[in-house]
């Protein structure tokens, strides 16, 4: 095969396109179904709706990111948190935000089977989703999340 290529370039050929890498269409309503429960897990934190955050995530959630300081006990450092701290912190309204403050995306990466990747991005952080569809139920069931760099706050006179 190899040396047919060859000699088929040799003699002035050309070598055949190169196949085709393009990942195919997702299926749209996948997509939407992935979508709407990353929106469950966004919009609900930023409102302090806890059952639309519980909703969305698998009971076993594993949501890490990695550590800004090194931690002296753990050589790559992460830091986790599982549903219930989540749901914990949505209850306290960590993240409530008044709904003309609200500047949030989610795209859906990928679907394949019953996984899923999905991209939240907010102004204070970035979120990406692993999700799993049991039945007809999509959840979140890992979350590797950074936070974003937020200007200095403003000195009071």
């Amino acid at each position: 095969m190899i040396a047919a290529l060859l000699a088929a370039i040799a003699l002035g050929g050309s070598a055949p396109p190169p196949a085709d890498t393009a990942q195919p269409a997702l299926d749209p309503a996948a997509v939407k179904a992935v979508e709407a429960v990353a929106y469950d897990y966004v919009d609900g934190q930023l409102e302090g709706d806890v059952a639309r955050v519980t909703r969305s995530l698998h009971p076993d959630l594993a949501k890490r990111a990695i550590r800004s300081r090194p931690d002296p006990d753990e050589t790559l450092g992460l830091r986790r948190m599982n549903r219930d701290e989540l749901v914990g912190l949505t209850r306290q309204g960590a993240l409530k935000t008044p709904r003309e403050q609200w500047d949030r995306t989610v795209r859906v990466l990928d679907v394949a089977g019953n996984v899923a990747v999905a991209r939240v991005e907010t102004p204070w952080f970035v979120d990406h989703l692993n999700l799993g569809r049991f039945g007809e139920r999509w959840v979140i069931v890992n979350a590797l999340w950074y936070p974003k760099p937020q200007p200095p706050a403003a000195a009071k006179p």
